[in-house]
């Protein structure tokens, strides 16, 4: 009976800010925590409270990662035990390289450019480079875009299809988990990209890139700042989105955004 309630959760998991359990909508001018059920289901069930940043993990989810060493410069990375889907290349080295570095999203766009913050992020940012140098997001696709309301990209799924009706996007990983960073004061304004999660610990490789400003509960590691190609999202969203999304006005982009290819480099 529990492994069959573990199973019916793992199969209701959504993809939001959070890429998992979570979604922030406008209500009244205001973003509340709306948990959704069944992939895009029209139940729903609101708050005006998100959760917790000290909020544990959920128990199904595994150990809860450490969070970055800085006497040793190392980090923690931890299997992800949720079961949900994964493209698994490995996991990130330990030690990670807090040099400053850009990260080059190679889309069939143009390039949006992102300095990365190696110095308050860098388990974040080392995560990203070891991923790109696996390839990881060769050809995935941004399964989530906000319009006017809700301006943000989400990508980082690589088996996610972005056609408004494969009802597991959202929920693929890199099969390991690590900590939050950098929430302190974090602001989501135009220009910064930040982690998805599905509560405290539970970054993975899924991304938002913000060409607005987001009144958001500092739950989301800020991770790099947009230097060039936020043109393309605005490009982009003046499109729309494609019906079948969450029912909160987001979707799949109408005209499509595939990463072609990460380059991470240091910063000249």
């Amino acid at each position: 009976m529990q492994r069959r309630v573990e199973r019916q959760q793992r199969q209701k998991r959504v993809a939001i800010i959070g890429t998992t359990l979570g979604v922030l909508v406008v209500v009244g001018g205001i973003f509340a925590a709306v948990a959704l059920v069944g992939g895009g289901d029209s139940k729903t069930e609101a708050a005006t409270a998100t959760p917790s940043s000290s909020a544990s993990a959920p128990p199904s989810a595994g150990p809860t990662p450490k969070p970055y060493d800085a006497a040793t410069g190392t980090c923690d990375y931890v299997a992800d035990s949720t079961g949900g889907p994964a493209k698994n290349v490995g996991t990130p080295p330990a030690k990670a390289d807090t040099k400053v570095k850009t990260m080059t999203l190679a889309t069939n766009h143009g390039d949006i450019v992102i300095d990365l913050a190696t110095d308050k992020a860098p388990c974040t940012a080392n995560s990203f480079a070891f991923l790109a140098k696996q390839k990881y997001f060769d050809g995935s696709k941004c399964h989530r875009m906000g319009e006017a309301a809700f301006p943000m990209l989400q990508c980082g799924d690589p088996l996610a299809k972005a056609d408004g009706k494969n009802p597991t996007d959202g929920q693929g990983g890199p099969g390991y988990r690590f900590a939050d960073e950098n929430l302190t004061g974090a602001q989501y304004k135009r220009g910064v990209v930040a982690m998805a999660n599905s509560g405290p610990g539970t970054n993975g490789s899924q991304f938002f890139i913000i060409f607005g400003d987001l009144q958001l509960p500092p739950n989301y590691t800020p991770f790099g700042t947009v230097t060039k190609g936020l043109k393309v999202l605005d490009d982009v969203s003046k499109k729309g989105v494609l019906p079948g999304g969450m029912g909160d006005g987001t979707g799949a982009p109408k005209d499509p955004v595939e990463i072609k290819h990460v380059t991470i480099s240091g910063k000249s």
